[in-house]
């Protein structure tokens, strides 16, 4: 396929039809695909691995109905925005979402992220406090938990062989996008619980994975994480994390994440200096947002309309 061809490719997965609409925005040195719908206060949705915009595709609507300017991005490399050649560290894909929200000229945002989209609002609560105004998290334990339950968990440890996996060079990327992605749809199937995706939509995520360099760039944050656990840039970056978020907190998880144990995320509260909430899921896995889209659109609503979320 051309270069042409390939972009021609890629506008098609990436701008799926829908009430929203589709532009790009710049930020911290790179360009932004997002969507977007609604008027009001913004909530900024992040993705998770192995995703991209569209995961929100239930919750857009949603949100722009009960008054929000709802705003799904792709994270740096993933679906319509820029494949840089480096930039992957969790500080500095924080500060991608933290100038996405300036970019759109809001002082703030609600944060909403799922999996590394969690990782990546956890830790843009922490480095920008002023421009996030609450916090949801979706899937994805405090980084400081995440790190101790990958090094001292063994059960989580081996729920997350996926991550140890990647640190191999090329051979991840290669069998991410074999046979039309079909590694994505495998991951996509094991991690949900008995609500399982609808064949049409793992096409879509298998479609925009197979977009190039895609696999590579969506693989570096993990690859990060690991290899960073020694490095002094990986321990400054946990020293940083110990800084408590001081917004309004929910957090949100399925009793059936095979990828991270309810027990692993559970203790994330004692890093919140302000209300936290904790909502189990029962009978969801890994992606309670797509796997029961009106429960978790509702129970995210009412938190964000409370005007004071209890502890």
């Amino acid at each position: 396929m051309t270069a042409g061809g390939h972009s021609e490719a890629r506008t098609t997965v990436v701008q799926q039809d829908g009430p929203w609409t589709h532009r790009d925005v710049a930020a911290n040195g790179a360009r932004f695909h997002i969507a977007e719908m609604g008027e009001g206060p913004l909530v900024l949705l992040l993705h998770g691995f192995p995703q991209f915009w569209w995961a929100w595709r239930h919750q857009l609507p949603a949100l722009a109905g009960a008054g929000y300017r709802a705003v799904a991005m792709d994270l740096r490399g993933v679906g319509g925005s820029d494949r840089t050649p480096r930039g992957y560290d969790p500080a500095n894909l924080a500060l991608d979402v933290t100038g996405v929200i300036r970019s759109l000229g809001e002082p703030d945002a609600a944060l909403v992220g799922h999996d590394l989209g969690g990782y990546l609002a956890w830790t843009a609560a922490v480095m920008r406090p002023k421009l996030v105004r609450r916090l949801a998290v979706s899937s994805m334990p405090h980084p400081r938990s995440w790190r101790a339950a990958l090094l001292r968990n063994p059960r989580q440890t081996a729920a997350s062989s996926y991550v140890w996996n990647y640190q191999r060079p090329w051979l991840p990327e290669r069998h991410l996008v074999a046979d039309d992605a079909a590694a994505v749809g495998e991951l996509l199937r094991k991690w949900s619980g008995p609500r399982q995706p609808e064949p049409e939509a793992v096409d879509i995520y298998r479609k925009a994975m197979s977009i190039p360099s895609t696999a590579h760039c969506a693989i570096e944050p993990y690859r990060w994480m690991v290899r960073s656990i020694a490095r002094p840039d990986g321990v400054q970056f946990n020293r940083r994390m110990k800084r408590p978020v001081q917004v309004p907190t929910l957090h949100l998880h399925g009793s059936l994440d095979p990828v991270l144990h309810t027990r692993s995320t559970a203790g994330s509260g004692e890093y919140v200096e302000a209300p936290y909430r904790w909502r189990l899921f029962d009978g969801l896995g890994h992606f309670p947002h797509e796997e029961d889209p009106a429960t978790f659109s509702t129970e995210l609503i009412e938190w964000l309309r409370d005007p004071e979320p209890d502890r």
